[in-house]
């Protein structure tokens, strides 16, 4: 068995021999340090400077962000640029290639009427006068009837939308929203029967202007149809915004149909008044019935003034009865005496009753909602 041997271990031969080691170590380590403080030194300027960059340009970011953030942007195009983002639409017809020699990008107005072919000739009138004056013009055909317009001249240069037994109001919720008809200074909504001679409907148009009129119809003549007395023509006035009946409407009134009412086969909307109007139309009442007692909520204001009848520029309203007719190819039987104008007349009732119910809830759960017209109502 060999023993391990632990070999001496070395002893420095002396201190003059540490000191000679340390002496050789400690310049070198000097010199390596002075080099990483000059180029600290010439460094760390520059590094400062960058770090200040960094942090502006991350304050910067931070603000874009934040701006962007708080900007109004169309519900679904938040994931495009904004520039490419068309938010609005209107009715001018475009060709299918090249441009309109005259593309006239201004606002322009828009008529839309519900139309039944029994008809035909007083809404020949009335589309030619109105397509004159540089509307748009667009037909809702109640009975599904469009070949048999083909005859008039204009007929290309207007829109028709079908949909059998559908009100006026059935229509514009679905097809005038808002944004759609946001291109348009005043929105003309308007039943069939009624005669144009009278009506010039750019000094219309000028008159509602000038006298801020958010919502108004033309005066009636003294041929018209009248239901209430607020929408007969004044002769000696251009524009009348109340009515007075003794022991009901007198100048102190301040509700419908005394002051701030229209009626609704020929009223006529601003662009901002409509917006609102639209949001009341309930989307299952096809009748609308009650609608023209509430038109002041809608008036941009107060509705004593906002509401007018213009008698400078008048219609006539014949009251034809034509929607709710009957129906082509069927035949009722003997035991089916329905009268189809008794029955929208009854539904209209029953809408009515319906919308009433709906705004008197809808006014008490709203806590947040204050009426302006609580006292009048």
């Amino acid at each position: 068995m060999k023993a391990l041997i632990i070999p001496p271990v070395s002893q420095p031969p002396d201190s003059k021999c540490r000191r000679s080691y340390w002496c050789s170590v400690f310049p070198a380590a000097s010199f390596l340090f002075l080099i990483i403080f000059a180029v600290y030194a010439f460094l760390a300027p520059d590094y400062k400077e960058k770090l200040s960059r960094w942090e502006i340009a991350d304050t910067f970011q931070n603000f874009k962000f934040s701006d962007c953030k708080n900007r109004c942007r169309p519900p679904g195009s938040e994931s495009l640029p904004e520039g490419i983002v068309s938010k609005t639409s209107n009715f001018q017809m475009r060709p299918l290639w090249g441009f309109p020699k005259n593309e006239d990008n201004s606002s322009i107005n828009l008529l839309a009427v519900a139309v039944g072919i029994k008809q035909r000739d007083l809404v020949n009138k009335m589309v030619k006068k109105f397509l004159s004056s540089n509307f748009s013009v667009m037909l809702f055909h109640y009975d599904g009837n469009v070949d048999e317009w083909r005859d008039f001249e204009w007929n290309d240069r207007v829109i028709h939308v079908s949909a059998r037994n559908q009100t006026k109001w059935w229509f514009a919720k679905r097809f005038l929203h808002p944004d759609i008809v946001a291109a348009c200074n005043y929105i003309f909504l308007w039943d069939e029967d009624l005669g144009v001679e009278n009506l010039n409907p750019k000094r219309y148009v000028s008159i509602v202007k000038s006298e801020g009129l958010h919502i108004s119809q033309p005066a009636l003549d003294y041929k018209s149809l009248v239901h209430q007395q607020i929408t007969v023509r004044a002769s000696k006035s251009g524009v009348h915004r109340r009515t007075y009946k003794p022991g009901i409407c007198d100048g102190n009134s301040t509700a419908p149909p005394c002051t701030g009412w229209v009626e609704m086969m020929a009223p006529v909307f601003s662009r901002a008044a409509w917006r609102c109007v639209w949001y009341m139309i309930q989307n299952d009442l096809i009748h609308a019935w009650g609608l023209d007692y509430l038109l002041g909520y809608c008036s941009q204001g107060d509705r004593t003034k906002n509401i007018g009848i213009v008698d400078a520029e008048y219609i006539a309203h014949y009251g034809f009865p034509t929607l709710g007719g009957v129906v082509e190819n069927q035949v009722p039987s003997r035991s089916q005496k329905t009268d189809p104008r008794l029955e929208v007349r009854r539904q209209s009732l029953i809408e009515l009753r319906v919308f009433q119910k709906r705004w008197k809830e809808a006014v008490e759960e709203d806590q947040c909602w204050m009426d302006p017209y609580k006292e009048s109502s």
